[in-house]
């Protein structure tokens, strides 16, 4: 349990550049908090003590401002930053090395008793304020934009931003395991698109005047 609390302690200090040392990080990091109370909460509701699990998990919102389901299952070094806002629902299914902003929600989208919630992918990284909705699966090494609403199937090391959100940029596999998390540069398909459609007119004008210019020329020969 201890070596694991430090794990999750020493994935802050990889991906925070803010955390300055050992107990700032213990006792002021409520993404932090969260993790290890939902661990109890998730032994609670696993052993079919629903009510002290959800308990635990109202507890936690209160606290911490992140509130995550404790049936949901969460893998190793799992990093919430800020944390406000965060849902993470009942079916939901995280993995390892997932980096999380604040007002990210895992949820889902029909009310029958079944998988609803979306499968993270090892070494994810989702924005602040992005929504996953539905019970598909967010290949590994996949980074999703902030405020990105995303309802289908993201495959492995794709990018993706919108809403709805669309794959806009796949990446080549990455040879390590630690997330990418410049998730701010992101690419942008309209301003891609309305560029090259500046580019096609100027093309066209270039055409246009190369056109009249031969047209006035030939009318000087004809007259």
């Amino acid at each position: 349990m201890f070596a694991r609390m430090k794990e999750d302690i020493t994935s802050v200090f990889d991906r925070d550049p803010a955390a300055r040392n050992f107990f700032e990080v213990l006792f002021c990091y409520p993404g932090l908090h969260a993790i290890w109370m939902h661990r109890i909460g998730h032994w609670f509701w696993t052993h079919e003590l629903f009510f002290l699990g959800r308990l635990t998990s109202q507890v936690s919102r209160f606290i911490t401002g992140i509130e995550i389901h404790p049936g949901a299952k969460i893998g190793r070094k799992f990093f919430i930053d800020h944390g406000m806002g965060v849902v993470i629902g009942e079916t939901a299914e995280i993995g390892d090395n997932v980096t999380m902003y604040h007002g990210v929600t895992l949820g889902g989208v029909t009310w029958d008793k079944v998988k609803r919630h979306p499968t993270i992918g090892d070494n994810v990284v989702i924005g602040s304020g992005a929504k996953v909705l539905g019970p598909f699966t967010v290949g590994n090494d996949s980074k999703i934009g902030s405020n990105s609403v995303v309802v289908k199937e993201v495959p492995p090391h794709a990018s993706v931003v919108g809403i709805p959100g669309r794959v806009v940029m796949a990446a080549e596999e990455k040879k390590i395991g630690k997330p990418d998390l410049e998730h701010g540069k992101m690419p942008d398909p309209e301003a891609k698109a309305i560029s090259c459609l500046f580019d096609q007119i100027r093309e066209l004008e270039k055409k246009y005047s190369e056109l009249a210019k031969e047209h006035e020329e030939l009318k000087k020969r004809l007259q």
